[in-house]
């Protein structure tokens, strides 16, 4: 059987919503940058507490002043 497929260029299909991609790539950037912020800061608590001897408490101040530093920096 003959399937009735276009064969024009693609360029003439849909409409695109242009804006509406603009801000999904932009709330995905957001998003991949704030999660390398924490994953970052983790780790550098992490390595304070259990390498420099640092306890739970001040590890814990720690990631909080390493991530609202990084999210002053990077917004």
């Amino acid at each position: 059987m003959a399937e009735n497929m276009p064969t024009g260029p693609v360029e003439t299909g849909a409409d695109m919503d242009y804006s509406e991609h603009e801000k999904t790539y932009a709330t995905f950037v957001s998003l991949a940058k704030y999660s390398s912020i924490v994953c970052a800061a983790i780790m550098i608590a992490m390595a304070f507490g259990f390498f420099a001897g640092g306890g739970f408490i001040a590890s814990t101040v720690l990631f909080l002043i390493v991530v609202a530093l990084a999210a002053y920096i990077l917004r």
